[in-house]
């Protein structure tokens, strides 16, 4: 055999098997890739995302879109050659698998853990929109969960109203918490409650709950610390003054929070928050409509451009990382609060683009 032709023939042979080592070797990586977005003041599934009622809502022009991040399952075993694609790709980032899923976290788990946040980021939207907008928002103090077999199983139950601790009115959960650990393992503490099922129905019928009853726990030492529990995790729940739901399926995490409250808010004011521009954006938003960080930003800002947008909202914690790599055509808007993206939006809406609080890398 010719030199050439057994050259070409290793040369093709240490090729095949390369790239049968490259798909047989797995690596502990997972992908992420930009995720769908989402118009809150337009329709998903055939249904309004926001849906208001018991209140005057007004039209809406534009795009106030939802970002996420698509990232392959738990279960999901990435070889070589799907490591190098996803490092040398642009769109997609190759992370370690722990980052996704730690100390062994599952698929279930996860979605679980997600749609836990997503319920709650609703809610804080909701709050952070109607505050915006001076509208009461009835706030209660609750037993959010009961850790199974701890002291309070049986005698107090997820959704009792907590009004007081040991004679003390309860204000926010952190009292709860403050009242409880005052006290020594083995002391009884005294919740005054109202119990979950009456707490509803008062809900359903528009009134305010009643009927309270007095509760006993004995605490015992947490195992970390030492310090007394019960075995509670207080929370708060809302009594909103009129109906907002917001339907979107297969979506998790807190991340939409900032873009739920702008959407629920351009829908009940009779100004048009976007003057018809299409603005996508992304961030967590608390009760006092602080915007707080999330991950995968670079996804979302090349998810949402692919789509149209123009303009993106950035939290202020993650711009740095947003301006190392911006889509073109696409413009970063810091903010840091509900009303700065506000401002942001009225700037928009009027073509003042050179008023808009930008993004850097330092």
């Amino acid at each position: 055999m010719p030199r050439r032709t057994a050259t070409m023939l290793a040369s093709t042979l240490l090729l095949i098997a390369l790239i049968c080592a490259g798909v047989l070797i797995k690596v502990p990586y997972s992908e992420m890739s930009p995720g769908p977005t989402v118009n809150t003041l337009g329709d998903h599934g055939g249904e309004p995302v926001l849906q208001i009622s018991g209140r005057k809502t007004y039209e809406t022009s534009g795009h106030l879109n939802m970002t996420t991040v698509r990232v392959t399952s738990a279960e999901f075993n990435m070889n070589v050659v799907q490591a190098m694609a996803g490092w040398l790709g642009h769109d997609n980032i190759v992370v370690p698998h722990e980052t996704l899923y730690p100390d062994g976290k599952t698929e279930e788990q996860s979605t679980q853990e997600n749609a836990e946040e997503f319920s709650q980021s609703q809610e804080s939207a909701k709050v952070a929109a109607l505050k915006e907008l001076d509208i009461p928002v009835k706030t209660r103090v609750v037993v959010a969960s009961v850790v199974k077999d701890s002291p309070s199983q049986g005698r107090l139950h997820a959704g009792d109203v907590i009004k007081s601790v040991d004679g003390k009115a309860i204000k926010q959960p952190q009292d709860v918490v403050k009242a409880v650990t005052g006290h020594k393992p083995g002391q009884r503490v005294e919740f005054t409650v109202i119990p979950a099922k009456e707490a509803a129905a008062a809900e359903k019928a528009g009134k305010e709950p009643t009927g309270s009853e007095k509760v006993s726990v004995t605490t015992q030492a947490a195992e970390d610390d030492g310090r007394a529990f019960v075995g509670i995790q207080a929370g708060t729940d809302h009594t909103f003054p009129f109906d907002i739901d917001i339907k979107l399926a297969d979506v998790g995490g807190p991340s939409a929070g900032l873009m739920f409250a702008l959407g629920i808010v351009d829908k009940l004011t009779p100004e048009d928050l976007t003057g018809g521009k299409f603005v996508a954006g992304t961030g967590t938003i608390d009760e006092a409509g602080k915007v707080g960080p999330i991950g995968g930003i670079s996804m979302k800002t090349v998810g949402a451009r692919a789509k149209g947008a123009k303009y993106f909202l950035t939290p202020e914690d993650n711009c740095a990382t947003a301006a190392k790599d911006v889509p073109d055509g696409l413009t970063l808007v810091k903010v840091k609060t509900i009303d700065d993206a506000r401002d942001s939006l009225d700037d928009i809406a009027a073509g003042r683009t050179g008023d808009l609080p930008g993004c850097s890398t330092s």
